[in-house]
C-alpha cells in the first residue's frame, strides 16, 4: 500500500483537536433522557480514594474528600427534583454516575453540573488539609504516609479540584443501562487488573511493524509471533462459505497462528468472534485511533489482560459516529496483509 492511499483513508485531518468533552450538538440537555457522567480530578491526582485488594476483591477506600464528594452528588435529588441517580462510582482520581432527568428542566443539564462541581470545590479548599485515608489494615504510621504523599502532589494555588468539562453519555440503546452498572460495579477490579498489567493497558504511539506504524492498546509481543494470518472475507459470502471459513481460521489458530483483521465484513466478525471465544489471541485493526486514557472494554478487557489481544489504530482518535468508507475498509484490509508478511 503506498503513502497516498494510506492517506487517503485517514478519517480525521486538520488541526482540529479531538475532545471527550464535547458536547452533543443538537441534543437537548433540559429534556427527559438518562446520562452517564464522568469527572477526573486535576492532574488525575488520586486525592479521592485509594484502591485496596486484589483483581478478585478490588475496593476503594474513600478519603474524607471522597467522602465530601459522594454526598455533593447524593444532594441532586435534593437541590433538582427533576434529577434522580441511578448510580456512582468513586474511584482514586475519577468519579462515575447515573443521571436520570425525569422531567424537562429549565435549565440545560450543564448548568445543574456547574453546581455540583461547585459544591465538590468548596469541599475540596474546606477539607485538603484534613484528607486522611486508613484501611483498617493499615498502620496509622502507613495512613499518615499516605496522606503525605497527596497532599505533596497538589498545587495550593488552584482551588479546583475538577478537571476543565465533563464527559456524558447519553441512553439511547435497549440493555445500554445494564451496561453502564455493570462497567461502574465492575471500575475498581479493572483497575487492580491495569495496575498489575500496566504494559498491557498503556497506549503505545508510533509502534512500527513491516513499514506501518500503529497505536497500540495490548500486547504488543504478537506482532512478533511467527505466524500471522490475515481474515479477509468478501461480503458476497453466504452462510456456507462463512461457517468453512470459520472452521479454517480456528484450525490455524489451535495450531498457533495469530489471526488479523479489521474484521469489519459478516465473515470476518463471524471468524474473529469464533477465534476470541476459544480464547485464541487476535490482532484487530480499527478505524478510530485511541485516546491517552484509553482502554478496551468489556471481554475485550479481560483478553487483554491475558495477553491475548492487540489492536491497532493507524489513525488518529475522533469522536465522530461514522460508519467506515470503502476506501478505509480497503486500506486497512491492506494494512492486514503487510503485517501478516
Amino acid at each position: 500500500m503506498d503513502k497516498e492511499t494510506y492517506a487517503a483513508a485517514r478519517p480525521f485531518a486538520g488541526n482540529k483537536k479531538p475532545s471527550m468533552l464535547r458536547r452533543c450538538l443538537g441534543h437537548d440537555y433540559t429534556a427527559r433522557r438518562m446520562y452517564l457522567l464522568t469527572f477526573t480530578v486535576e492532574g488525575r491526582r488520586p486525592l479521592l480514594g485509594v484502591l485496596q485488594g486484589t483483581p478478585d476483591d478490588a475496593h476503594v477506600i474513600p478519603t474524607t474528600l471522597g467522602e465530601a464528594v459522594a454526598r455533593c452528588w447524593q444532594e441532586f435529588p435534593l437541590r433538582h427534583p427533576q434529577i434522580q441517580s441511578l448510580g456512582f462510582c468513586l474511584m482514586p482520581d475519577h468519579i462515575h454516575g447515573i443521571l436520570y432527568v425525569s422531567e424537562q428542566m429549565d435549565k440545560p443539564l450543564g448548568k445543574v453540573v456547574i453546581g455540583f462541581k461547585t459544591g465538590c470545590n468548596k469541599a475540596f479548599r474546606e477539607l485538603l488539609p484534613k484528607v486522611l485515608v486508613r484501611d483498617k489494615r493499615q498502620s496509622r504510621a502507613a495512613a499518615m504516609q499516605q496522606q503525605t504523599q497527596l497532599l505533596a502532589a497538589v498545587p495550593r494555588a488552584t482551588g479546583y479540584l475538577w478537571a476543565k468539562g465533563y464527559n456524558d453519555r447519553i441512553l439511547q440503546f435497549e440493555g445500554q443501562m445494564e451496561r453502564w452498572l455493570r462497567y461502574l460495579q465492575d471500575n475498581p477490579r479493572r483497575l487492580a487488573v491495569k495496575r498489575a498489567n500496566p504494559d498491557l493497558f498503556r497506549v503505545q504511539r508510533n509502534v512500527e511493524c513491516n513499514g506501518l506504524t500503529f497505536s497500540t492498546i495490548g500486547n504488543r509481543f504478537l506482532l512478533d509471533r511467527p505466524l500471522r494470518l490475515q481474515v479477509q472475507c468478501s461480503r458476497r459470502m453466504d452462510d456456507g462459505d462463512i461457517a468453512r471459513e470459520v472452521e479454517e481460521k480456528l484450525l490455524a489458530a489451535r495450531r498457533g497462528a495469530v489471526l488479523v483483521s479489521p474484521s469489519i465484513s459478516p465473515g470476518e466478525r463471524a471468524v474473529m468472534r469464533a477465534a476470541f471465544e476459544e480464547g485464541h489471541p487476535i490482532i484487530v485493526l480499527q478505524e478510530n485511533g485511541f485516546t491517552d486514557m484509553a482502554k478496551p472494554g468489556g471481554k475485550r478487557f479481560d483478553a487483554c489482560a491475558a495477553g491475548r489481544l492487540l489492536l491497532l489504530a493507524p489513525w488518529q482518535h475522533h469522536n465522530k459516529r461514522t460508519t467506515v468508507t470503502r476506501t478505509q475498509c480497503l486500506s486497512l484490509n491492506a494494512m492486514a496483509a503487510r503485517l501478516c508478511e
